[in-house]
Order: structure tokens, then C-alpha cells, then sequence
């Protein structure tokens, strides 16, 4: 397809020997600069990421709406479009990994710590009324008139959680991960953000164009993971102090950044069909379990009556909802707070995920992908939600005291959200032995899950700055899995980690704009393939 090979632009001898020389350091430089830039100044650096994370969320919501609604659209096109039955590789090419396996890499690469985090927390922060951060806990139901804490305000705080996990946030990671096996796996361009726009730019895609796009994204990475990692072990601390009474300080939040790295670092070394499989099945056996707990220890008649009503409520509004812009002063906050803040989040996250998935699919059909993706990991996502947070809104709903006082309201609004899950848990059963082992599978589970988001993002990072090679240099993984950690551990010390998050969401602006570039650029080259016809004309032969 391309007149240029990319592995010619790879070091053949030399320490940088498998990356792309000026990448690999450029990649460094920007790391180390970003690093000491915030610690130097923590106070200064956070204005200054607040401000333009400030600036996009009330200056760009619409847009950011625009470009979830459009990406949404243009996977429901796909799914069922006659382009479905081309492979992502040659026409005889097959899938590397089984569909469990395939299901567990994707759920643990895509939302697996998101919502183990916040699986308590968000939904009962959408059921309380109290509005205490200034803006309406769920502008969504306060419209309708539905304001009292009650079964209606219940469906409507699973609805606006659903919406932030859910099609939406999905399809930013489909778009970029079928466009990236699409073009590395079909078309034989290298497996990286770049390769995406050649449709539009050609053989520029090896010059400064492709180098930034590519920068970018190891940006999103390096930084997403680090902060997510460096803010996650917080909850974890708090599994210890629930469970031996360790001292949820800094001391133990940088061990536990220094073991998962290590052990993340092992993972990414010894590739996707070994460690980074395994542990993703792992992940998906022992949340099982915890989700049997949840279950069975929970109102289990009322959970599951609830998760059908919720879900069907959220598959009739999904639309409207992600068309909606806010109006008033407090709306606004709101929105910018939450909805455009998880849309941020999800496109910073986009080419990590997008990239990890597209390593994995390999083999699969459009269709194949395009359903697998899109529907499999949103539908555990929203059980798991909705068994979560379904549980503490029962409880307050419910509650000896009166709709409001079983005190899981009170941790979220005091923004302990790491403690809503512990809370939770200490109220489905008074036997003691159950409740430790729970809070023990959910403290290991923090610690899993976030190693497969370590090693799924050191992978990707060195497969961009090895120019798409699926299987990157091992030294370059050991320095890049380290080096995630590292970053944690610094930002953690310096208190920098919130600064860095909102500037990775702040990063989330120029990736959008890649984003649509990479749609249309799929489209246009889906417009000119002529497989479908072939395989079209095959189907038909053979009947």
C-alpha cells in the first residue's frame, strides 16, 4: 500500500536497536519534561492543566458531544454495513486468541479498574439530592420532577452511570482499534496511530506528522496509566487498612506502585499470549466470584428486576442523553464534571486501549470485532454497575432510618470513594470471615486489574515507538513498565498526580481531532477496498 517500509526507519544496531531512534527519545524527553515541570511548581502546573481542562469542558462540551455521537453512529454503520465480512489480515487469517480469552483482555484492557472504582461510588452520587458540590448530583432526573430518593431517582442514577460507561465511551475504542488493525493487519502498515491517516496524507504518515501522532498517544499512555495507577493505589491502601490495619499513607501507596510495576513489568515482558492472557482470565474467574457476592448476598430478586428495568431504560434514552447539552450555570458544572470530563478521559485513553485491542483481534471480521467490542464488554460492564451500586442504593433506599441514612451517601459526598466499596461490602453480611475475605478478593482485584492496564500500556507504548512491531524489543519494555511506575511513585510524592490527570484529559483535545480524521480516513479506504465484493461473490459461489 505504502512506496516506504517503516522498518527502515527502525535502529538496526546501537541501544536503541528495534525503536525508532528520534522517537524513543523524544518520547523520554517529553516524559521527563512533563515530570519535572509538575513537581518543580505542583501548585503552578495544576493552574495550568485546570485551566485549559477548564477551558475545553466549558468552551467544547458540544463538541465533545458532537464527537461521541458521531463515532457511535459510525460503528452502528459499520456493524451492519456490507463491509462486515472483511477479515483484519488476509482472507485466511484467523483469531489468535479464543473468545474467552479475547473477552478478557478487552474487559481488563478497557474498563476493568474504572469500575471496580467506581462501581459503589458514581451510582450512589447520582441517586443523592443533596447537591453538595455545588451543582446537581443528576441533573438528568432533577429535570423531570424525579428529586425524591425513590425507585424512579434509583433508575435514573443507573441510566446516567450506564451513559458514561457504556456505547458512547465504547465506541471511541472501537473506532481506533478496528482502524488500527484495519490498516497494520489488512494493509500492512505499521501498528500505530499513524498508519491510520495515511488514507488522508499518504506517505507523510513517516514524516513529522506521523512522529507527532504517534508522541501523542505514547503521552495519553505513559500519563494515563501512571495517574490512574498512582491515584488507584489509594483504594487499595484502604483494602490493607480494612483488612490488617496497614497505614494507608504515602509509605505503603509507593510499595504498592513499586510491586505492581515489578510484576506488570514481568507480564509485558513475557507477551500478550502468556502473562497479559492469563492474568485478564484470572481477572475475569475471581470477579465472578465477587460478583456472585454482591448477588447473592444482595436482594438478589429485587438486583436482578433492577438491572433489567435500568437497562432498558438506558437503551431507550442512550440517544437523547448523548445529545444532551447543558443550560443553566449548575448544569453546565455538572456536565463539565462528569459527562465531558468521561469523554476526555476516554479519548486520552482511546489510542492505549484502541492499540492493545487492535493487537489482539487480529484474524477477526469487521462485524466480528464490531459486535465483540462494542457489546460484550458494555453488558458485563453494566451488570457489574448495577450489582455494585445496585446493592448501596438499596441499602439506602431501605434503610431503618429513613431513604438516605445507611451511610454510603455520606462516604461519596465526603469523596471517599475508595471507602464506598469497603462500606458496602461491611454491610451484606454480618459474617465476619465473608465480609474479610470479600474486602480481601476486591483489594487483589484492584491490584490485577491494574497490573493488566500496566502491562497492556507498556506493550503499547513500545510497540509505537518500535514502529508497530508486535512484539517490541523485551529490554525497551522493562525500561518503559519501570518507567510508568516511576512516574506514579515521583507525582505521588509530589503531589502532582490530580495535576497530571486533568492534563492528560486536557490532552484529550488535539486526539479528538485525530479521532475523526481516523474515521473518515476508514471510511474512504472501506469505500475503495474491493474485498467485500470478492467475498461476496465467494458466499455466493459456494451456495
Amino acid at each position: 500500500m505504502s512506496s516506504k517500509s517503516h522498518k527502515d526507519l527502525v535502529a538496526q544496531t546501537g541501544v536503541m536497536k528495534g525503536l525508532h531512534s528520534g522517537m524513543g527519545l523524544a518520547a523520554k524527553g517529553m516524559v521527563i519534561a512533563f515530570v519535572v515541570f509538575t513537581i518543580l511548581n505542583v501548585d503552578f502546573a495544576s493552574g495550568v492543566y485546570s485551566a485549559i481542562r477548564s477551558w475545553v469542558e466549558s468552551t467544547l462540551s458540544w463538541y465533545y458531544i458532537a464527537i461521541a455521537m458521531f463515532l457511535m453512529f459510525v460503528c452502528l454503520f459499520l456493524m451492519f454495513s456490507k463491509y462486515g465480512g472483511i477479515r483484519l489480515g488476509s482472507d485466511d487469517s484467523r483469531p489468535e486468541f479464543s473468545n474467552f480469552s479475547w473477552f478478557s483482555m478487552l474487559f481488563s484492557a478497557g474498563v476493568g479498574i474504572g469500575i471496580l472504582f467506581f462501581g459503589v461510588a458514581e451510582p450512589v452520587f447520582y441517586f443523592d439530592n443533596s447537591g453538595g458540590f455545588g451543582y446537581p448530583n443528576n441533573p438528568h432526573a432533577d429535570a423531570v420532577g424525579v428529586t425524591e430518593l425513590d425507585h424512579h431517582r434509583a433508575i435514573y442514577a443507573m441510566r446516567t452511570t450506564y451513559f458514561h460507561w457504556g456505547f458512547h465511551g465504547w465506541a471511541i475504542y472501537v473506532i481506533i482499534g478496528l482502524c488500527l488493525a484495519y490498516f497494520g493487519f489488512r494493509k500492512n502498515l505499521p501498528l500505530t496511530l499513524r498508519s491510520a491517516l495515511f488514507p488522508m496524507i499518504g506517505d507523510k504518515i513517516y514524516g513529522p506528522i506521523g512522529h507527532a501522532v504517534d508522541l501523542l498517544a505514547v503521552f495519553g499512555t505513559v500519563f494515563g496509566v501512571a495517574t490512574s495507577l498512582g491515584l488507584g493505589v489509594s483504594q487499595m491502601a484502604t483494602g490493607l487498612n480494612v483488612l490488617f490495619g496497614v497505614d494507608p499513607g504515602i509509605t505503603t501507596q509507593v510499595i504498592l506502585i513499586t510491586v505492581i510495576s515489578i510484576v506488570a513489568t514481568f507480564s509485558a515482558v513475557s507477551g500478550v499470549g502468556n502473562g497479559i492472557r492469563i492474568i485478564s482470565e484470572w481477572n475475569i474467574w475471581l470477579s465472578m466470584v465477587l460478583l456472585a457476592f454482591f448477588l447473592l448476598f444482595g436482594p438478589t430478586q429485587w438486583l436482578l428486576g433492577f438491572f433489567v428495568t435500568s437497562i432498558g431504560d438506558y437503551i431507550w434514552n442512550v440517544v437523547p442523553m448523548g445529545f444532551w447539552t447543558a443550560g443553566s450555570p449548575a448544569e453546565i458544572a455538572w456536565q463539565g464534571g462528569w459527562t465531558i470530563f468521561y469523554w476526555g478521559w476516554w479519548i486520552s485513553w482511546g489510542p492505549f486501549v484502541g492499540m492493545f485491542i487492535a493487537r489482539i483481534s487480529r484474524g477477526r471480521t469487521i462485524r466480528e470485532f464490531m459486535l465483540g467490542v462494542m457489546f460484550v464488554p458494555t453488558t458485563i460492564a453494566f451488570f457489574w454497575l448495577c450489582m455494585f451500586g445496585g446493592n448501596a442504593i438499596y441499602m439506602e433506599l431501605f434503610a431503618a432510618g429513613g431513604p438516605g441514612t445507611a451511610g454510603i451517601i455520606d462516604i461519596v459526598m465526603a469523596w471517599n470513594l475508595p471507602g464506598a466499596l469497603y462500606g458496602t461490602i461491611d454491610q451484606l453480611t454480618t459474617i465476619e470471615v465473608i465480609k474479610w475475605a470479600m474486602s480481601a478478593l476486591a483489594t487483589l482485584l484492584l491490584a490485577t486489574w491494574f497490573i493488566t492496564s500496566s502491562d497492556s500500556g507498556t506493550l503499547v507504548i513500545t510497540t509505537m515507538l518500535s514502529m508497530g512491531d508486535d512484539d517490541p524489543p523485551q529490554r525497551f519494555r522493562i525500561v518503559w513498565g519501570m518507567g510508568e511506575g516511576f512516574v506514579a511513585a515521583v507525582l505521588l510524592l509530589a503531589g502532582g498526580l490530580g495535576a497530571l490527570q486533568t492534563a492528560s484529559i486536557a490532552a484529550a483535545l488535539p486526539i479528538s481531532v485525530v479521532l475523526v480524521v481516523m474515521a473518515v480516513g476508514l471510511l474512504k479506504s472501506l469505500a475503495e477496498d474491493s474485498s467485500y465484493e470478492d467475498l461476496g461473490a465467494r458466499s455466493l459461489a459456494t451456495a
